[in-house]
């Protein structure tokens, strides 16, 4: 995934609207109002958000009469778990270092 598809993908998740909708999506597909429902908030700007979702991959749309339906498509997060992932065992590698590091300041002082 390029690094600017990634950079679209976490500024999605930054809202929790459309993380709460990506979470109701993890028990299937549902429709727009449906998935409206819980919110307080004007159909035009939870559309919005629905955007945001599919224009960055995390979710896809259906439309079968005057029904959209959207569902989860997981493999931006896929993606993004395995930046996250490597940036992990980066920090683990570099945090090791220092460690080792610190035990060999440590006993030169013994």
């Amino acid at each position: 995934m390029p690094n600017q598809e990634l950079t679209h993908v976490f500024r999605a998740l930054t809202d929790p609207t459309r993380r709460a909708v990506l979470e109701r999506l993890t028990r299937g597909p549902a429709a727009v109002g449906e998935l409206a429902q819980p919110f307080k908030m004007a159909l035009p700007s939870f559309v919005q958000h629905l955007g945001v979702l599919e224009d960055c991959g995390l979710v896809r749309s259906n439309k079968k009469g005057r029904v959209r339906t959207y569902a989860l498509a997981p493999q931006p997060l896929k993606a993004a778990e395995n930046w996250l992932s490597a940036q992990r065992l980066e920090w683990e590698r570099r945090l090791d270092s220092l460690d080792d590091f610190l035990e060999t300041l440590k006993e030169q002082k013994r």
